[in-house]
């Protein structure tokens, strides 16, 4: 009897497994993915020059698989002590506002840029190049375009961006590696010992972070490559200037008078638990020479921080903009837990060279800090956040009047879409850092303008006096124009990025309903033209009023029923009413990039994005969560098939991280899909013990929502095929890569039908050409056979809650 091979036997078992080089997809979503994508914008501080970034479509997969330390959180390229990749900007025009010319910059080549920051003069760019063996500071001359380098590859980004300017803008504070550092650390060849942790009682519950430290070497070299050296740069001549000693920090931030800066530093113990944000820190003022002038706080482990707490003592502390060197930063009054109930949970103080006062108390808030922006006079917008209630308010705040009450300004639901006043306007002040736009009286806010028609941006101004808003300008309801940069105090005249339907995004100066074009980008995805989309509104069972776009194919003929991809990702919600809100924007021009669902439209498919799945309830909504699911779902199945566009046999669900959990959910508790697609999601809840999205409850006071909401527990259930991708080095929290391997490994023992895809290097989301092309494979291939082609439903099949 002759012997079976390998491939036979697996065929035989009704199982496939082995590593297969990389798929292509169709050529015509090559093309439109390897096309260079639309160029970023920047405006300089003094609006005159549009920057444009240049930017490549996507790294290689030879990039992405370079060494790769994962410490503390954080992923670096040993190489450069650097980011993972390297930059990804190819190039640099510099277009004047006044008249449209525009300079090339001569940056260096290959190009593989990052880190670009305006100087505060507005006469010099600064970026990062990523070299074969580290990373180099160069300059670029806004006048004339040439560039030079300032450093050589010795600057160090473990932890933050290496540079920004001083307010004078002759010169760089950066961090580079130390002179002294010597050789990285050799991993014993034998282990000394076994890595030990213990726990005595004290409670210290935390999320399911990726990357965390995990032994000894682990501590020595992420003490090795995160370590730092402050210098000084001049700008003319690169000469470098040494402040203080080598450190780990966290933070560097210049002063608005450039006399001092703010350090926090991270000092060990370690932790094997939280990332090195949560590490231990000494917060401290340097002066120019590197001297503490004053120690704020030393901030302990965030070890132990309740679920949705803070850590105690100092914490957002920044710069005050407008004043030479004056800090502002909020304090837990609660001990940092949510759950002890005090009267006022935190305060916001001031505290202004020479240091050496007590700090001044600015607020006290009832519930959480939330952020503040400050003008240059002293006027700051605070705002507080309810989490129980959802719900915001926002104060204004008077530092040149000490001990003023501060002014209710806002006081809405943070889920409320269409009352959204937006958000203050920034603009870099001459000594570098940011404040909110103000001209007289005046603030001046933007924001999406949600709308029941879908989202129309807006230019308003903001009274002090009266604390009334008056509408400067809203986007028409052809197009959609989001405010860049005002280009005058006034707001007469400024920046838009402007793009409809049919028109690709492109810069504009507006003067009243007068548009002057800036840029002339092209459709970087001519293959496109044709698809048709809409606003597609429905009801749930409930009442509750939901939404999606559906996109149609190029060439779609009305009334012909097309095989349907829906791409969705569930929403948590206090109120009904919020979960009702649109919030699409049919106006936008379609821009493809990545592994989108929205390729599907170049192979027939019709495509429903975004169909709403909200679960209603605040923090009890995960009690009904399958429920919920499996409603918003058949609404939005009916309401396809209503609008004479999907046929209701060949329809397909899928989604990315939590809306692959979704995916699987609506898998295994419904029959209204022929099969899904789930990319990165966590399938099994009892592996995120401590809470999940906005979940709160551990997985011991709320054992039974964990276990109806984790597919894993009903995979016998999940009878319709089911298409895993997985990034082998996912990043993201509780998405371990055992989610997928595991529910798999379930599906194939109990012989339903599936398919699990692992992405050599790839983290949460797929970045390397080849990566994104082989998923887009995967995904076409899988629902051409489960859906496109599908037989008809066995009879007697439903459509309801199993």
């Amino acid at each position: 009897m002759r012997r079976m091979t390998l491939a036979c036997l697996a065929l035989l078992s009704g199982t496939l497994s082995a590593q297969t080089p990389y798929k292509t997809p169709p050529q015509i979503i090559v093309d439109m993915l390897d096309a260079p994508p639309l160029p970023a914008a920047s405006i300089s501080p003094d609006r005159q020059w549009l920057l444009l970034l240049e930017q490549r479509s996507m790294p290689t997969i030879a990039e992405l698989a370079q060494p790769m330390l994962r410490l503390a959180g954080n992923r670096i390229n040993p190489r450069t002590s650097g980011p993972q990749l390297p930059g990804g900007i190819t190039g640099l025009v510099l277009k004047r506002v006044a008249d449209g010319t525009e300079r090339r910059v001569n940056v260096p080549t290959p190009a593989a840029l990052s880190y670009v920051i305006w100087s505060p003069d507005s006469r010099t760019v600064a970026f990062v190049q990523t070299s074969d063996s580290g990373l180099v500071l160069w300059v670029a001359d806004a006048a004339t375009g040439q560039t030079r380098a300032l450093t050589g590859s010795t600057l160090n980004a473990t932890s933050n961006p290496p540079c920004q300017w001083m307010p004078s803008s002759t010169s760089l504070l950066c961090e580079f590696i130390p002179e002294a550092r010597g050789p990285a650390p050799v991993a014993p060849p034998t282990p000394v010992g076994p890595t030990t942790q213990e726990t005595r009682g004290r409670a210290a519950p935390a999320p399911t972070f990726e990357d965390l430290l995990k032994n000894h070497f682990d501590e020595q070299l992420f003490d090795y490559y995160f370590t730092s050296q402050l210098a000084y740069v001049d700008a003319a001549t690169g000469a470098r200037t040494p402040i203080g000693k080598p450190a780990i920090f966290e933070r560097a931030d210049v002063s608005p008078g450039g006399e001092h800066v703010l350090i926090a530093r991270i000092v060990r113990p370690f932790s094997y638990l939280v990332p090195s944000g949560g590490f231990p820190q000494e917060i401290e003022i340097w002066n120019v020479k590197g001297d503490v002038v004053h120690h704020i706080a030393t901030l302990p482990s965030s070890e132990g921080v309740p679920i949705r707490g803070v850590r105690t003592g100092p914490r957002a502390i920044n710069w005050r903009p407008g004043t030479p060197a004056t800090l502002v930063w909020a304090e837990a009054l609660d001990g940092g837990d949510p759950r002890t109930k005090v009267e006022h949970q935190d305060r916001i103080v001031t505290l202004a060279a020479p240091f050496t006062a007590e700090p001044t108390e600015l607020a006290r808030l009832v519930k959480r800090y939330a952020g503040l922006a400050w003008d240059t006079q002293g006027i700051g917008f605070l705002q507080e956040y309810d989490r129980e209630r959802r719900w915001v308010k926002t104060w204004i705040v008077d530092a040149t009047k000490p001990g003023t009450a501060p002014l209710l300004l806002f006081d809405r639901s943070a889920e409320e879409r269409y009352s959204d006043p937006g958000f203050p306007l920034m603009r870099m002040t001459p000594a570098g850092d940011f404040a909110m736009q103000r001209s007289g009286d005046w603030i001046y806010f933007t924001g999406t303008g949600a709308s029941p028609q879908g989202d129309r941006p807006f230019l308003d101004r903001l009274s002090l006096t009266t604390r009334k808003t008056e509408r400067l300008w809203r986007a028409d309801t052809v197009h959609y124009e989001a405010v860049v940069a005002l280009l005058d105090d006034a707001a007469k005249r400024f920046v838009t990025r402007r793009e409809s339907r049919t028109e690709p995004p492109n810069y504009f100066v507006r003067q009243g309903t007068s548009l002057r074009a800036l840029t002339a980008f092209k459709d970087p995805a001519p293959q496109l033209t044709g698809i048709q989309k809409r606003l597609l509104t429905y009801t749930r069972e409930d009442g509750v009023p939901l939404s999606g776009t559906l996109y149609l194919p190029p060439g779609y003929t009305p009334g012909t029923r097309l095989p349907v991809v829906m791409w969705a990702y569930p929403i948590e919600f206090a109120s009904a009413s919020a979960a009702g809100q649109v919030s699409a924007a049919p106006n936008r021009f379609n821009i493809i990039r990545g592994p989108s669902h929205l390729f599907f439209l170049t192979q027939g498919y019709a495509v429903l994005d975004d169909p709403k799945m909200p679960i209603i309830g605040g923090d009890t909504a995960n009690d009904h969560y399958v429920e919920q699911l499996v409603m918003s779902a058949r609404a939005a199945v009916k309401a396809v098939v209503d609008a004479g566009v999907g046929d209701a046999d060949r329809i397909g669900i899928g989604g990315h991280s939590y809306g692959a959990f979704m995916t699987a959910n609506l898998l295994a508790h419904s029959d209204l899909f022929r099969a899904g697609i789930a990319r990165s999601g966590a399938y099994n809840r009892t592996l995120t013990p401590f809470g999940f999205q906005n979940e709160d409850r551990t997985f011991w006071q709320a054992r039974p929502v964990y276990l109806r909401m984790s597919p894993f527990v009903y995979a016998d259930s999940i009878n319709e095929p089911i298409l895993m991708t997985h990034g082998e080095a996912d990043n993201n929290s509780g998405t371990f890569p055992i989610n997928s391997e595991r529910l798999f490994a379930a599906i194939k023992g109990l012989g339903g039908t599936a398919r699990l895809v692992m992405l050599p290097n790839e983290a949460h989301g797929y970045v390397a050409r080849e990566s994104v092309l082989h998923t887009l494979a995967e995904m076409i291939d899988w629902f051409d056979r489960y859906v496109k082609n599908a037989p008809p439903r066995s009879p007697g099949v439903s459509s309801g809650v199993r």
